[in-house]
């Protein structure tokens, strides 16, 4: 790594900018081009010299490219580390610099709470129809079978299915948990789920209103959680995956089923899908850091789109304090 690069490449506001953003989260660089109100072969200009200075780096998605800073990685540099660093002292000592990123900060919210928006309002009319939309992608009763043969080692414990849809895989974990929990930020999916799962024992399944980036439930809460074709609809991934991690206990597991990575545009706006799917480099690192353990992914081709199942077991221990509990909770009745 050359320092003077380093250097260089921080000496303009704008890449300064990109590089606190970048510190908190991976983003696209039509989302940078907005944020900082440029154009986006300028804001790609910036990002080549940060990535040249070895500050960020690029992954392309389809079409997008996608911007994460190399602070924190597994591959992570020392003196990169320091620059970020440095970077967080300077917005806290620096009244201008603090405002400029606070107002950043603002707009990017802006960007996305309109995307999670339009997410939700394709979630509600299609609600009906979602078991028929997974089907497209992947043969469910594959992956079901993988899934459960994957966690099959160990007790379920108490499950949390987080974005439970029509509520298939808590029906599919129902026999063998001690508990299940339902949970989906949609009040029409919650519907379907419900009648799904109305055969079930009441004190056996648990439906919950609720967002997967602001779980409603206490740190050490859940054995086993799962993420069935979820993932994929979030702006940031590693925001779910760190309140999948503060809610499971140490020793459980957590289950992320998803997409490998692919090209297929038309699910970004047909579908509503934030992310192409993932590599598994990709998943290793946002598990990781969020805390797990993980395994070597399982891969399910035979389909045009290729299903993986990647298993993560969680690490240390879980935060102590406990998180207040939402007051839009649905129970079946």
């Amino acid at each position: 790594m050359v320092i003077d690069a380093i250097f260089k490449a921080l000496a303009d506001p704008t890449r300064l900018r990109i590089a606190r953003l970048l510190s908190t989260m991976e983003l696209a660089v039509g989302e940078l081009a907005q944020v900082l109100g440029q154009s986006q072969p300028r804001v790609s200009r910036h990002v080549g010299i940060l990535c040249d200075a070895g500050l960020a780096e690029r992954r392309r998605e389809g079409s997008w490219v996608f911007l994460r800073s190399t602070s924190g990685t597994e591959e992570s540099d020392p003196v990169v580390a320091a620059v970020d660093r440095l970077l967080a002292t300077a917005e806290r000592e620096s009244a201008d610099f603090a405002k400029t990123c606070e107002d950043d900060r603002r707009r990017l919210a802006a960007i996305r709470e309109a995307r999670e928006s339009s997410a939700e309002s394709y979630f509600a009319q299609h609600a009906s129809e979602w078991d028929e939309l997974r089907a497209l992608h992947s043969a469910d009763a594959q992956v079901e079978e993988q899934l459960l043969d994957a966690l099959g080692d160990a007790p379920l414990g108490s499950v949390l299915d987080i974005g439970t849809g029509t509520g298939r895989v808590a029906e599919l974990f129902a026999e063998q948990a001690e508990h299940v929990v339902a949970l989906d930020k949609n009040l029409e999916m919650l519907r379907v789920a419900r009648a799904k799962l109305q055969h079930l024992p009441t004190a056996q399944i648990e439906l919950v209103q609720g967002d997967f980036g602001d779980l409603p439930f206490a740190a050490g809460s859940f054995d086993t959680v799962v993420l069935h074709q979820v993932l994929h609809f979030a702006q940031d991934p590693a925001v779910p995956l760190a309140e999948a991690a503060r809610v499971t206990r140490p020793g459980g597991r957590i289950a992320i089923i998803d997409f490998a990575a692919h090209d297929h545009e038309e699910l970004r706006t047909r579908h509503q899908h934030a992310r192409l799917g993932f590599s598994d480099r990709q998943l290793r690192d946002l598990l990781r850091r969020s805390g797990f353990s993980s395994r070597a992914p399982i891969a399910l081709d035979e389909g045009e789109l290729v299903v993986k199942i990647w298993i993560g077991q969680r690490r240390g221990t879980v935060a102590t304090e406990p998180h207040t509990e939402s007051t839009a909770k649905e129970q079946t009745a």
